[in-house]
């Protein structure tokens, strides 16, 4: 990652602000009047740890890279757990503020400093029981940090039982390096969901005993997702159900 902090440039076209580098690729996007809810398909795939693992109110969920803060305005509506978000870039931040609605409740900490940094801190160490991570810079070219030892790490903040979730390009020459990295750390422990239009493809890695769970019981608890975020986990259930043996899916 450059140590440069790059400038964020707006767009505006149907409704819908944008988040760019200078360039034509999107970083993150915002519905002007509706700034709660998601508007790529990706950041809502972010998400899809909650088909999983409902955390209790006092775990606190990360998300490393703050992007125009779509995540962010969605779990803070709609989950009333602490959010800890780290951003390498404050100019990123002072966008999200004034060009994105971005609110600053207390449950909300928001940290400026290098994600592979902040995640090799031991006082990280288990504090979170979800951590999304969505690192890109201007050019898009694949994570920004993406070594074993970066995902590691990322596992070693997750509590004794969580979740990773990762934003990735499907059909980058980074996505297959980033596989297996992800593999090494997690030991093997990742569900992919499809890749998307756009490119996007999100894993998820885990952390803790063997996870075993029926069709039935994945079924019935991507409906209350669906019913309760208004995110279309049935979808994403339905993809998994080709890793399922004998009506159960084992991770």
């Amino acid at each position: 990652m450059s140590r440069k902090h790059e400038i964020p440039t707006i767009s505006e076209a149907a409704g819908v602000r944008y988040l760019h580098f200078g360039t034509e690729w999107v970083q993150g996007a915002m519905w002007v009047d509706q700034p709660a809810e998601l508007v790529l398909e990706y950041t809502a795939q972010l998400m899809a740890w909650l088909l999983f693992l409902n955390p209790s109110r006092g775990q606190d969920l990360g998300l490393l890279g703050l992007g125009a803060g779509s995540v962010t305005r969605f779990c803070l509506k709609h989950t009333s757990h602490r959010l800890r978000v780290v951003e390498w870039n404050p100019l990123v931040t002072s966008a999200c503020e004034l060009y994105f609605k971005l609110p600053r409740p207390a449950r909300l900490k928001i940290e400026h400093c290098d994600a592979a940094d902040w995640v090799a801190d031991p006082e990280q160490l288990g504090s979170c029981a979800v951590l999304m991570v969505d690192i890109y810079d201007g050019q898009a070219r694949g994570p920004v940090r993406d070594s074993v030892e970066f995902y590691q790490n990322c596992r070693a903040v997750l509590s004794e039982v969580g979740i990773l979730t990762v934003n990735l390009f499907g059909a980058h020459a980074s996505f297959e390096r980033n596989i297996r990295n992800l593999s090494q750390a997690f030991e093997g422990r990742l569900l992919t969901l499809p890749h998307i239009d756009a490119g996007n493809q999100i894993v998820l890695a885990f952390k803790g005993p063997k996870l075993e769970v029926s069709i039935e019981r994945l079924l019935a608890r991507a409906e209350d997702v669906e019913k309760q975020y208004g995110l279309p986990a049935k979808k994403w259930a339905r993809s998994m159900l080709g890793r399922a043996e004998h009506a159960m899916l084992v991770i």
